[in-house]
């Protein structure tokens, strides 16, 4: 499929007869946000707890071995996806940055296509869009946020988000509360505070801001925190849950004393006014580059035979925290993998840096490593089995401090040693690992999606999509794609027919059963 390479927008309306199933009628209320039903995925993590556990049972282990490509869509560019695709009205909107395809979900066929070529800011990666109505929501490696029409792709507005020749650029998937498009920054290679804007979903015009640092210059103060993967949000308390990146300059820690809040902390902020609720230190003073913007996983369940309603999170530090969302306090921390950088948690939970384990001009052997023992790919919580599983890292580097890199950017190196891949089921209760599946040697990068019917869907270091059995970790099916999965399994049904979402390299994956397999299971 060719691309019109220097084209804003390619959009043929004359295709839309020739996809029978694609609606012309593209809408997403706020309703359908917060109560998806299984032929939409309206959000980055599907609904708003950022939990990726479906409820949909057609795809099963005892039928899972028959699971099949039911189409693919080659997007022809060299950037791999990371975003998770949007499904509304039987249509995907998914993006590489530059870049937003709308795809017929039952065909793979193209509906139209938006290129906007930037040169300026960080081209690491895009997580997605976010729709609200008939509109979508985008954010530019350039930091604007694009407002579009979904019908065809054509622009409505831009506005800036943030400043690209200081340094800021814009990667991740906006959220979604009512009238409130939620968006978020990265920069933390330069020394550059961080922010939670509020957008109005019409004109684009800036409700509120939220600093996770105070400006640059500051006495005794850090700044950093960058914003740069979607949170959740809880209706019912209405709150906003996001976490926060590291501090800066990264690894020097001397400039800047104290916790440093609020840096690689996990933060509840009121939507409507982006007033800060609570606050929680993960990573108290890093100086490791441990981003704590891992998704916050929204849970309610017993706790220690006590209802309550949760928030949890694989730590790219190395701890799985539970915290009781409705005021931020602790109530378990516990690592999830090899962690040798604290000497112990705190009575808040937190963990206590070690000094000794601070970068120096002789290197220090650190695990894990820069990477993380998790990052910015999405975990799952499977309500049945009371299960969190995470794709893991265990691994180790050798830390510096550079003095000649003085206290700006990164002021200081890291080396990987050693790292392979894992993925983890924790047990929310106690934090113990209940199983772990091998992905292979450097780690696999992919996402996890659970289903109801006892099965989690990921990638492995060698191009595999996996379905593994959700109780022990084995293997019941893998397919070969031919590059590393660097997004989230999505899953939703279309006429009675399941589908799994999956990318690799530059291709979006569509997996189904056959034909007479699906109305078989879906006949039972």
């Amino acid at each position: 499929m060719k691309f019109l390479k220097h084209a804003l927008v390619f959009a043929t309306a004359a295709l839309l007869p020739l996809m029978p199933h694609a609606s012309v009628a593209q809408n997403l209320d706020p309703d359908t946000i917060a109560h998806p039903a299984p032929d939409t995925w309206p959000n980055y993590h599907g609904d708003y707890t950022g939990r990726r556990h479906s409820h949909l049972t057609q795809i099963a282990p005892q039928n899972v071995g028959n699971l099949g490509l039911a189409w693919a869509f080659q997007t022809n560019q060299g950037a791999s996806i990371k975003s998770t695709p949007l499904l509304v009205d039987g249509v995907l909107y998914f993006t590489v940055p530059d870049h937003i395809w709308a795809v017929d979900a039952r065909s793979g066929h193209m509906l139209w296509h938006y290129n906007k070529p930037t040169d300026q800011g960080d081209h690491i990666g895009q997580r997605g869009v976010a729709m609200y109505k008939g509109w979508l929501y985008y954010l530019t490696p350039d930091c604007h946020l694009i407002s579009l029409n979904a019908k065809d792709g054509t622009i409505r507005w831009s506005v800036q988000i943030a400043d690209v020749t200081k340094g800021y650029w814009t990667t991740m998937a906006p959220l979604v509360v009512r009238n409130h498009v939620i968006v978020g920054v990265s920069g933390d290679f330069d020394n550059l505070s961080g922010y939670l804007r509020s957008v109005d979903p019409e004109t684009g015009e800036a409700q509120w801001q939220w600093n996770s640092t105070p400006p640059a210059g500051t006495p005794n103060s850090t700044t950093g925190g960058m914003t740069w993967m979607t949170g959740t949000y809880d209706p019912d308390l209405n709150l906003l849950y996001w976490g926060t990146g590291n501090p800066t300059p990264v690894l020097n820690g001397k400039t800047r004393p104290g916790d440093n809040h609020y840096t690689c902390s996990i933060v509840a902020l009121n939507p409507d006014t982006g007033k800060l609720a609570w606050g929680f230190s993960v990573s108290p003073h890093d100086t490791h580059d441990w981003d704590a913007v891992e998704t916050p996983v929204l849970v309610d369940r017993d706790f220690h035979g006590q209802p309550r309603k949760m928030l949890m999170q694989s730590s790219r530090n190395g701890y799985f925290f539970v915290l009781d969302r409705t005021n931020g306090k602790s109530l378990l921390t516990t690592p999830f993998g090899p962690v040798n950088w604290a000497l112990g948690v705190d009575k808040d939970g937190r963990p206590i840096p070690n000094p000794d384990k601070e970068p120096a001009p002789d290197g220090r052997f650190i695990a894990p490593d820069e990477g993380g023992l998790t990052n910015f790919r999405a975990p799952s919580f499977d309500q049945k089995t009371g299960l969190f599983i995470v794709d893991a890292h265990p691994s180790y580097s050798i830390y510096f401090a550079k003095p000649a890199d003085g206290n700006y950017g990164w002021a200081g190196a890291d080396y990987g040693v050693w790292g392979k891949g894992v993925i983890e089921a924790i047990d929310y209760q106690t934090g113990k690992i209940r199983w772990s599946h091998d992905v292979g040697r450097g780690g696999a990068g992919a996402g996890v999606l659970t289903t109801e019917s006892g099965l989690t869907f990921t990638g492995d270091a060698y191009g595999n999509v996996l379905a593994l059995d959700t109780s022990n970790g084995k293997t019941l099916w893998h397919a070969g794609t031919g590059a590393g999965m660097q997004s989230s399994p999505s899953t939703y049904e279309l006429d009675g027919r399941q589908y799994v979402m999956t990318s690799s390299g530059g291709v979006l994956f569509a997996w189904a059963l056959p034909e007479t397999t699906h109305r078989t299971a879906s006949a039972r």
